[in-house]
């Protein structure tokens, strides 16, 4: 098993429910191929570096999880299409 932590940026513009339900989506896609959640550590909401989409402000996420070497690949594929992430980033963990 490998670890990685997936960093995600969520729309400034969604409730809090909303984003509650995202994050949920995104821990399932993880847990449903496999992988084991460590650790999710919410910033809240904190200010972009730059504009996107006309936003200036978004929820910063960052979820650490052990699995195969596949699972990142998946959960980047459905993590992409959530209306709801403006931005977001895999990388391994070398410890």
């Amino acid at each position: 098993m490998n670890k990685y932590e997936l960093a995600v940026v969520l729309s400034s513009a969604i409730t809090d429910e909303e984003r509650a339900s995202a994050l949920e989506r995104v821990q399932e896609f993880i847990t449903r191929d496999g992988g084991t959640i460590t650790n999710v550590d919410d910033w809240g909401k904190k200010k972009l570096a730059y504009e996107i989409q006309k936003m200036t402000e978004g929820f910063y996420t960052f979820i650490r999880f052990e699995s195969e070497p596949s699972v990142p690949a998946r959960v980047e594929e459905n993590v992409r299409l959530m209306e709801q992430v403006i931005r977001f980033l895999c990388i391994s963990i070398e410890e």
